[in-house]
């Protein structure tokens, strides 16, 4: 009985120690993982915050080419603008039936323009001494603008 007892005791002895070599194998392996893991997340972590620098340094040069090209819009309609008012000038010096049979020959939109650079009363006056369907649809175009 005493001879059971003690291999039963041995045996016990030998579990305990083949599952605590085996518990700390598990840790180990474990722990080996988490550092593989949490080097994988820290590289992520760098190529993000790269990308997200790329991004943002993307957005402020795009940016920047966005007001570059707005100003330049801006530039050309400003000489577009100018370049109409002294034709639209030009208009207001001639007789009204030479400025109307002219402007009746241009195209609506480019007609609408000038008209709407002139002075009122002279627009006016050249208005009325177009042909009277080309003068309804011009003033039809400068209501739809003015709207």
């Amino acid at each position: 009985m005493m001879r059971v007892m003690l291999i039963a005791a041995f045996l016990l002895i030998a579990f305990n120690v083949y599952a605590g070599e085996d518990i700390v194998s598990l840790v180990e392996r474990q722990s080996i993982e988490l550092d593989k893991k949490e080097e994988v997340v820290k590289k992520e972590t760098a190529r993000l915050r790269t990308l997200k620098k790329e991004v943002e340094e993307d957005i402020v040069k795009y940016t920047r080419l966005l007001r570059q090209i707005e100003k330049s819009l801006q530039q050309a309609e400003e000489k577009g603008d100018k370049r109409l008012k002294h034709v639209a000038k030009a208009y207001e010096a001639m007789p009204p039936e030479d400025a109307a049979s002219r402007i009746s020959g241009l195209d609506t939109k480019t007609a609408v323009r000038i008209l709407l650079k002139m002075k009122s009363k002279k627009a006016g006056l050249v208005l009325g001494m177009m042909e009277t369907k080309k003068a309804t649809r011009l003033t039809k175009e400068i209501a739809k603008l003015k709207k």
